[in-house]
C-alpha cells in the first residue's frame, strides 16, 4: 500500500522507477483512463498517442476519446526521492484520496484509489469465466 502525501506526492517502488528509467531516458507520461491513471513509459506513450490519432478524425467517439487520452496527460519525472507528484485535477478524476495501489500491468503502471482497485479485483473474481472466455474469443 501506498500513500499520497498532502503535496500529490507518491512514492513509486524501487523496481518501477528502474524499469521506467531503463525503457527510456526521457520522464514517462502519466494518463486519464477510466477509473485510475496510467503511467507509461515516454516512447510508449507516444505510440499509444498515435493509434489514437490513427482513429478517423471524423468520428465523433474517436474526438472524445482522444480528448479524454490526451487533455490530461502530463510528463511526470519523479524527483530524488522516487516521488512524482500527480496534478489536483488527475487525482480529482482517479478518486484518489490518501491510500493508493500502484500496479505494474504489461506496458505501463496503473495507479489506483485503494477502495476502487478492491472493488474491480471483486467484480473480476466474481465474473472471472466470463471475462476470461471473452478474452480468449478475442485472442484467437
Amino acid at each position: 500500500m501506498h500513500t499520497i502525501d498532502a503535496k500529490g506526492r507518491v512514492s513509486l517502488p524501487a523496481e518501477f522507477r528502474m524499469e521506467l528509467q531503463r525503457r527510456s531516458d526521457r520522464a514517462p507520461f502519466l494518463a486519464n483512463m477510466p477509473d485510475f491513471l496510467a503511467l507509461y513509459p515516454h516512447e510508449d506513450w507516444i505510440a499509444y498517442e498515435q493509434k489514437l490519432f490513427a482513429a478517423d478524425p471524423l468520428l465523433p467517439e474517436a474526438q472524445d476519446l482522444q480528448r479524454f487520452m490526451l487533455s490530461g496527460a502530463v510528463e511526470c519525472a519523479a524527483d530524488g526521492q522516487g516521488r512524482i507528484s500527480i496534478p489536483p485535477p488527475l487525482r480529482e478524476h482517479a478518486g484518489l484520496q490518501k491510500d493508493v495501489v500502484i500496479a505494474g500491468v504489461g506496458t505501463h503502471i496503473q495507479i489506483w484509489d485503494r477502495a476502487r482497485f478492491e472493488q474491480e479485483i471483486a467484480r473480476t473474481q466474481a465474473n472471472y469465466r466470463e471475462i476470461a472466455a471473452t478474452v480468449s474469443r478475442s485472442t484467437n
